[in-house]
This record gives C-alpha cells, structure tokens and sequence, in this order.
C-alpha cells in the first residue's frame, strides 16, 4: 500500500509545526512516530550546535546573544517605575529549552484543576494531566527501580515516570550559604521539601533540572535525536514564519492550509494537508496569528492587516513571574562572586567542570528553591524563591565583587496582565510586548510583604555566622510605599510569559482555543505552547508546556485515526 508520504507534493505535509522550541520538539517525535504521517518542523533559529548552549552554565552567553535569542525588549513598564527589560526567547532548536534554567517544575495541582474549571473539561484537571507529565519523564531516583528514599514504596513512582526522553537529575554542587539558607527558612516556619513536583511544593530544598551527567538536557536532544532518522519527519532550521494561509471553503468555513515562509533568502508557501500547529511561544504565536489576520480587529486594521477573522484575545491575557532580587552582602563565606573574580577561581571551576562536570560550570542560574506564603490570609504557597551563591544586576551582567548571595522572590500568582500585539504589518518588527507588572493593588502589596519575608529569613540564626548585610534594596526602606517602589527598581522577568493565546469555554469571548487547543474559527490550525494557559503555574513553565504538548499529541494522533 502506497503510504501518504509518497503522495504528498514536495512542497506539502501532513503536520506543520511552526517553531522547534520545547512543545515543537516533543510534538515532532510525536507525530512522526506514524511512518504514514509525514511532518514538518519550521525553526526560524538555527541548530543547537552553539557549544554554550550545551554547558549548563552557558545561559549567561545565550542571553541576549543573536545567536540562540529574539532579543526582545518590554515596553517601558509603569510598575516598574519606567524600565525596560530583556525579554530573552531561545532562538534555536530547543527554544527555551536550550537557553532556561534548566529547573523542572511541575506546579501545583490546583493550578490544573483551575484549568479544567476555566475550561470545562476535566482533561485538564492534576489527576489527568500527571500521566502526561508522566509520559515522558526520566527521573534519576527511579534509575534503580524503587525510590530509595521512600524505602521502597510507591509514592515517588506514582508520582514520576522513568525511561522517557526528559531527563531529570539533581544538581551537582553544593554551597555552604545555600545549606544555612535552607536552615534559616525552616527556622522561619518553611518546611523541608524532597520534592516539588507532587502537587503540593510548599517548601524548601533543592531544585531538580534537566541535565544529563552535568550538560544541559533540551528538548532538541531529548526528542529530535531519536527520530532524526525517520524519513517522514523534515526539519527546516532558519525558517522565518511570515504569516498562515487561510482559505474560505465553499461551505463559508474558514481553514488554515499553510504557511508562508522565508527560507535561505526565498519566499516560500508550504500546505498542510490535515494540520498546521503554531508552538512558536506566548510571544511568538500570538505575533504570527496577528500578522496572518487573526486577532483583535481595531489592532489589525490600525496596521493595515486585512481581518481574516477577529478574535480579541490574540495577544491579551500575558501573565509573567517578576522576580524581585534582594541582595546581602556576607562575611566568612565563599561565594561565586569572589571564586568567579580572580584568574585562579576561574582555572579551578573550569577543571572541575572538565573533570567531573560538577562545579560553578554545571549550575543552574538557581540552585535552592523554596515555596510559602506571603501572609497567612494565602490558602496556597504563592511564593517562589531561587536562592543563589552570587549577585549581579541582571542575568548576563558581570558579578558583583563583594561576597554575596542573592534571594530572589516572585509572586507565583500575579493578577497584573499585559499584551503582546503587532507593531506593524512587518514579520521583521518585534512585537509590542507590555507585562504591565505591578499593576494591581494585590500585586504590590504582595511584593512588599515578600520583601518583609525575605528579612525574616535572613535574620534567622542559621544565618548569623554570615552577618549578612541587605545590600540591595537595604534596610533603611521599610513602608510599603518604599518597599513596592524598590520592587519596582530591582525587579526582573522570571522569562515565564504565558496566557497569550489562552484556551476557554466557548462562552469566554477572550478565549483564543478549545479546550482541545483548536483556534476558534479556524479549522485545521491548533496552538500547542505556553500560550494557551488561562493562569499561569505556580512555577517554572517548562515542565508544564511539555505536558501542554503530549496532552495535544494524543488528541492529533486520535483525531487523525477517525
């Protein structure tokens, strides 16, 4: 029998993934597992054959480099008393996933079951989303069958999968500060915590991340090597999306049956026969659906887009983690910014990474985590904080030269949102991307009581030996006027953008997919990435568009078979 491969034009494929990012990578592996299938993943960045990507501590030369990032910029943002910031998005096979902080984290469970409330499908609910996050798990602590740390139990193997393609692995360092951090936060009330990632990660303890044997593990090794040899799966890396191809049926229907795209220096139009599926981000995704004629008609027309259909919350509904980093300078520790500041730290921390692959060079940019609340009025822990050996301004700038640790903190449920819109009819231009941090009373408020926490933990006696100093903001603020206003100084992006293209009950007007990630009006074009989450997780987003992702490779592959 004559598969569809064969019969399909050159310039024709089954499945179009528009971005090779984390979703864009699992849902290739995925999809192509039918040899009958023939798929196509469009990358606009290039192989994630840059060797920084690959050194866990590479992130620092990834950020803001053209090489693996949009270099994107927010607009000037009131809350944060007029700044800008970087906004990095990996730019490469892999995406994110190639140039994040390598944390896995999952949420928690009420994050989900909010979503199957806002949806009205209870496939989105913790209990149905766990085999998903499950699927494609390889966790270190089932590499030996059992958990050992539960003697032999079930618990951890209910909970985590092993023998997937995600592989997860704890970290291969240790700092003495980071330990008397942990200390000082239970003596604070916080908790120890052995793991995250059960529903529940109230807490404090080390954070896991995807790394293998001290490299960093992104979703292009994970799941494009092991179908790299499969005929039906084409990869395009430097394949500049420039808008979708949207028809009208006879019947009045309209369907997605393409793209148009640029690709080494040529215009091309590439069809879809069943579908096309943008992952190309919470930035990217609403940028293309925009400048193909879908979203908010008043946007479009201002920008001479011809409205192919209209639905006002392409680009709306943009929710990020700021985290805001508090400094304290400290005595009788080492910390990275003293090792990392003379010639000889430097030569030490390279041979060990050349060694053992452990050391300053295998770092995740944090190393202790901790969850808990900001008051007791919070049912949840609505706090994250990433504890590190070091200090600067902003990830990408150099070290401090005092001894330092850092302890950012985030508010984990924001109720500030922003937008991503056009900012002309130009592929080229970035997009208008405005966070609106802080812009809620709640928001602030709790930024200036996680401050205030922040102070609480520091001034516990697991600390004292330290003498820590808070260096930035500093102690001389303490009203919640000052402490919201110094927030907005030394605040940064956590790099969490979700919500842009939010999935929801057909009664939601702002709703951008089905619960299904179908776009509304639209037949034959899905979005599957960060995008479409109604709320944002209680954590780190890329453990959850990974599970984004394998949920929507079932329902493909299903609905193909009917």
């Amino acid at each position: 029998m004559t598969s569809r491969a064969s019969y399909l034009a050159d310039d024709s494929f089954d499945y179009i993934i528009v971005g090779g990012g984390s979703a864009g990578c699992l849902l290739a592996n995925r999809l192509s597992r039918d040899p009958a299938m023939r798929v196509l993943l469009l990358e606009a960045g290039r192989k994630d054959d840059y060797p920084w990507i690959h050194v866990p501590v590479g992130y620092l030369y990834c950020i803001g480099n053209p090489r693996t990032d949009w270099l994107f910029k927010t607009e000037p943002d009131a809350g944060l008393n007029g700044r800008s910031l970087r906004y990095p998005r990996g730019k490469t096979l892999g995406g994110c996933s190639s140039i994040n902080g390598m944390i896995y984290m999952r949420g928690q469970a009420r994050d989900f079951d909010g979503w199957a409330t806002a949806t009205g499908d209870d496939a989105w609910s913790w209990q149905n989303c766990l085999p998903d996050f499950k699927a494609h798990e390889d966790h270190y602590r089932l590499d030996n069958g059992a958990d050992p740390k539960t003697g032999g139990n079930s618990r951890f193997s209910d909970m985590h999968g092993h023998g997937g393609e995600w592989r997860i692995e704890k970290q291969r360092l240790k700092w003495d500060i980071l330990e008397s951090f942990a200390e000082a936060a239970v003596e604070a009330g916080i908790p120890r915590s052995d793991d995250f990632n059960s529903g529940d990660n109230q807490g404090v303890g080390y954070f896991e991340v995807n790394q293998r044997s001290g490299w960093r593990w992104n979703t292009s090794k994970a799941f494009l090597r092991p179908a790299k040899n499969r005929p039906n799966l084409t990869v395009w890396t430097q394949s500049h999306v420039e808008r979708l191809i949207v028809e009208t049926e006879g019947s009045g229907r309209k369907r997605c049956v393409g793209v148009m795209l640029q690709r080494q220096g040529r215009s091309l139009q590439v069809r879809a026969h069943r579908e096309v599926i943008l992952s190309a981000g919470a930035i990217g995704s609403p940028q293309i659906l925009q400048l193909s004629g879908i979203g908010p008609g008043g946007l479009l027309k201002r920008h001479g887009v011809e409205v192919a259909h209209a639905l006002p919350g392409v680009g709306e509904n943009l929710q990020d983690h700021l985290q805001i980093r508090a400094v304290f300078k400290i005595t009788n520790a080492k910390t990275l910014n003293t090792l990392a500041n003379s010639l000889f730290g430097k030569t030490m921390i390279g041979l060990e990474y050349v060694l053992k692959r452990s050391g300053p060079m295998s770092m995740s940019p944090s190393q202790l985590g901790a969850f808990t609340r900001s008051d007791d009025s919070q049912a949840h822990a609505n706090l994250e904080y990433h504890v590190q050996p070091l200090s600067l301004d902003a990830f990408g700038e150099p070290l401090h030269s005092i001894p330092a640790f850092t302890a950012s903190v985030c508010n984990l449920n924001p109720t500030s949102v922003g937008s991503v819109r056009i900012r002309s009819d130009k592929t080229s231009d970035a997009p208008v991307i405005a966070p609106n941090y802080l812009s809620t009373e709640e928001d602030r408020r709790i930024a200036a009581e996680s401050l205030r926490q922040v102070r609480k933990i520091v001034s516990q006696p697991a600390l004292a030996r330290y003498q820590p100093q808070e260096w930035n903001p500093g102690m001389q603020f303490q009203s919640d006027e000052e402490l919201t206003r110094l927030a907005g100084d030394i605040a940064n992006t956590i790099f969490h953008p979700v919500g842009t293209t939010k999935m929801g009950r057909d009664d939601d007007p702002m709703a951008v997919v089905d619960s299904h990630l179908r776009v509304r009006g639209i037949e034959g074009l899905r979005v599957v990435d960060a995008g479409i989450m109604p709320k944002i997780t209680s954590g780190n987003t890329n453990a959850p568009t990974l599970m984004i992702a394998e949920k929507a490779a079932g329902w493909i592959v299903a609905d193909a078979r009917t």
